[in-house]
């Protein structure tokens, strides 16, 4: 396998350099003690990690267990490691003896377990809090349907499954979960690749270690999946590794997540004075120079001309006159200290735990007095002292570990754009403080963050949209729940909110708004005068009436004509005043229904139509028994003059009235709130109480009505006489028909057309009337005066007739 030389981690190393020398220049941390140091490079590796600690133990080069074999005095305490992959098993094999250990770079939740590792401590946080952290996140731009990438080892693998079980408690799902590995082949490569441009999820986690990734992003920059929003962690988002353009292209507008930005002053000027000419002991400075610079140092021994020759045409040669303030700042990054920020705190730590220990008095039975002068210390005494170091470091920033070891948990959300130049950068666009209040640990700065192509609009990522106002979501079968079909409430139902899983029903006097959000009062109606239906049939009441009226006035002023004479002056008042009083009764039916109206509305309607049709019925009795009481030898005669009509009338409305006082007593009508009939309203009506007794009051007057149809119709050709037998025949065909007419209309109406229907009725029949027995007599009376004179000669002749005893009634 290649080698790779990292200049990104070669700056760890000589910011340990530069604090042991910072360390001891000063003299008030251990005075009179110099530190030294050995650096160890594990290359990324769990088995170098270990040798290197074995070495560290037991002398180099000779790893016999539970052995000091180098005279050499053992290092105070362990820096390391980045990795967690590396740094767990040198944290197993150091708490055998309590030897102190400080990660700058291990984020493993476990390594907090103090009964696994209990001289383990670290100062980055571990990785439960960046899994908060992400979880907020994703539901701070309520990103629903999530991808996750998770590198093959413990921190990929647990960390994938904890940020999967942190975004379903969010209500999130997962649209897929894939492992990566460094030892991926090309098809494992293209599959994933393949399955996360066909998915749905706009957004994608990244929880891997950078060495597992390289391969992955390598061929992935290669397939357009700039689409996607990529969310990395601390353990790459600051990698110097993904520094390729065609990489920086797809991941343009990416959030990650990066370890506290620390300042160190001096450290920028230190690094930028290394240089192989005052590094002579370092044996990376050369090797760091010839990446930094592109070169290659000079090296003849045992090559030929040819070989050097063609080797220089190739790479240029270092010189050392190279200015490190020329590097590429992707490579030799010196104004961004992040895990260099916790390298430098771990040498601190370790410095000022040896301090306390050294300074810590009276020794007694915790500490012998060899040990108070630095020598033969047991490694559990230091680790005491270094556990409860609480210390301000040279930037300002308070160190200090918990129970567990951990530091508290800062982070820096980071926005990542490619700039016009080719080159990377990140932007700090948010925070994230464990030490602040529950759900305010995430702090971010909206306007701050430039997504994909430079756009500022929040991209989209969820399996199915939500469900608006009036709508439930029902969970698509086999799918996860953030994947649902939107179902539209039942009628009454609303949701006050959008995406719930069920709908609320309005209580029963509440109708859902146009929003189908809220629930408000329903409207009530009723047949009111304001309404277009309702002053229409009140003004259509009002003039039938006023005709009527008129047309009674007309007959008062002509009363002594022998057309308003014939067939009973009398009784044509009374069939004028009770088809005004018809017309007039329908406005009971209109305007908000009381007790009153409901009480008065059906019966006067029915005892003033009866009063009506059994005077239509006594004119034509009149007519009959006029023409054969005239006749020799009739028994009739008896029955001329006012007491048959009026009987009739009165036994026929006599009937009515008890059937409508029966029905009043038994089951009188009442208003009623009808919350049913209609949808989102209230309607007022009155409860006729007892359908049977409304049906018998309009079967009476239908059985009234045909009598009078079949008398009139009988009468209609009696000779040579002024009858108005035929016109009683049309309007009594008129009223049976309308009647008739009315009772599939009224049954198949509701609400408001309901009364609409039968006032309809109650005008059209008494218009019927009125239009069929009085407008001829109006017509001659007002249009046709001339014909009177006709009237007057036919009157003379009918009394000398009638003198002679034949029978002789007037006809125009």
């Amino acid at each position: 396998m290649q080698k790779r030389f990292h200049i990104r981690y070669y700056r760890f190393v000589l910011a340990t350099v530069f604090a042991i020398e910072e360390i001891n220049q000063n003299p008030n941390i251990l005075p009179n003690i110099t530190l030294g140091f050995r650096i160890y490079d594990s290359c990324y590796s769990e088995v170098k990690a270990l040798i290197g600690t074995l070495w560290l133990l037991t002398g180099k080069n000779k790893t016999a267990p539970n052995f000091r074999c180098d005279p050499a005095a053992l290092p105070s305490a362990i820096i390391a490691e980045l990795a967690s992959k590396s740094s767990l098993p040198i944290a197993r094999i150091l708490a055998l003896y309590r030897y102190p250990q400080i990660s700058y770079g291990a984020v493993l939740p476990v390594l907090s377990d103090k009964v696994q590792f209990p001289s383990f401590l670290r100062t980055v946080p571990r990785d439960t809090f960046e899994i908060l952290a992400l979880a907020q996140l994703l539901a701070y731009f309520d990103w629903k349907w999530i991808g996750i990438l998770a590198s093959d080892n413990d921190l990929g693998r647990i960390g994938s499954q904890n940020l999967k079980a942190e975004i379903e408690k969010s209500v999130g799902c997962i649209a897929f979960l894939e492992i990566i590995s460094m030892h991926d082949r090309e098809e494992r490569l293209s599959h994933i690749i393949q399955m996360i441009k066909k998915s749905s999820a706009n957004v994608v986690v990244v929880h891997a270690t950078s060495e597992s990734l390289v391969p992955f992003m390598e061929t992935a920059s290669l397939h357009n999946l700039s689409g996607k929003v990529w969310i990395g962690t601390t353990s790459w988002s600051v990698s110097s590794d993904f520094s390729q353009k065609e990489i920086l292209e797809m991941l343009n507008g990416m959030l990650g997540f990066a370890h506290e930005r620390g300042e160190i002053p001096g450290l920028k000027e230190f690094l930028y004075s290394v240089h192989p000419s005052g590094f002579a002991d370092d044996i990376f400075v050369n090797t760091f120079w010839e990446n930094a610079f592109n070169c290659k140092w000079q090296m003849f021994g045992n090559l030929s001309m040819a070989v050097v020759e063609r080797a220089a045409k190739e790479v240029s040669h270092c010189t050392g006159e190279e200015n490190l303030m020329d590097v590429d700042i992707s490579k030799y990054d010196v104004h961004n200290f992040r895990f260099t920020y916790s390298t430098y705190n771990s040498i601190y730590a370790a410095a000022y735990g040896l301090h306390d220990m050294l300074s810590f008095k009276p020794a007694g039975a915790f500490l012998n007095a060899s040990c108070t002068k630095g020598t033969r210390c047991h490694p559990w005494q230091l680790h005491h002292f270094i556990k409860t170091v609480h210390f301000v470091n040279s930037a300002g920033a308070e160190v200090y570990f918990d129970e567990n070891g951990d530091p508290p948990a800062v982070y820096d959300l980071l926005n990542w754009n490619l700039l016009e130049d080719g080159n990377g950068s990140s932007v700090k666009v948010g925070s994230f403080v464990s030490s602040r209040s529950q759900g305010q640990e995430l702090r971010i700065n909206d306007s701050a963050i430039l997504w994909n192509k430079g756009k500022q609009k929040i991209p989209h990522s969820v399996c199915s949209e939500k469900c608006p106002f009036g709508y439930w979501k029902a969970t698509k079968p086999g799918q996860p729940l953030c994947c649902f079909d939107c179902v539209p409430c039942n009628e009454g139902e609303i949701t006050n909110s959008t995406d719930v899983s069920d709908c609320q029903k309005c209580p029963e006097d509440q109708w859902p708004n146009i929003h189908l959000n809220n629930c408000i009062p329903k409207v009530t109606q009723f047949l009111s005068y304001d309404d277009p239906l309702g002053a229409t049939l009140s003004a259509s009441s009002g003039s039938f009436s006023l005709i009527t009226t008129i047309i009674l006035f007309i007959f008062i002023k002509y009363r002594d004509t022998p057309i308003v004479k014939a067939n009973n002056l009398e009784l044509s008042y009374i069939l004028l005043g009770a088809l005004t009083l018809c017309f007039l009764s329908s406005v009971i039916f209109i305007g908000h229904p009381n007790s009153a109206s409901c009480l008065l509305r059906q019966v006067v309607f029915g005892i003033v139509f009866s009063i009506c049709v059994s005077t239509v019925l006594a004119k034509t009795a009149v007519v009959i028994v006029a023409f054969r009481a005239t006749k020799p030898g009739s028994k009739l005669k008896k029955w001329l003059g006012p007491q048959l009509p009026f009987s009739i009338i009165f036994c026929c409305s006599f009937l009515q009235l008890s059937i409508c006082t029966a029905w009043l007593i038994t089951a009188p009508p009442f208003p009623e709130l009808n919350i049913e009939l209609e949808s989102g309203k209230i309607l007022i009506l009155c409860n006729e109480a007892s359908m049977t007794a409304f049906w018998c009051m309009l079967g009476y007057l239908g059985f009234l009505a045909s009598v009078s149809f079949l008398v009139a119709f009988f009468a209609r050709n009696l000779p040579d006489t002024f009858n108005e037998a035929k016109y009683i025949t049309f309007s009594m065909l008129i009223f049976v028909t309308v009647w008739l007419s009315f009772i599939p209309a009224y049954l198949s109406a509701r609400g408001t057309y309901m009364v609409a229907v039968e006032i309809f009725a109650i005008l059209s029949s008494s218009a019927g009337m009125l239009v069929c027995i009085f407008s001829p007599k109006c017509y001659i009376i007002v249009l046709r005066p001339e014909r009177i004179s006709r009237v007057k000669i036919l009157h003379k002749q009918h009394n000398d007739r009638a003198h002679r005893g034949q029978p002789a009634l007037i006809h125009v």
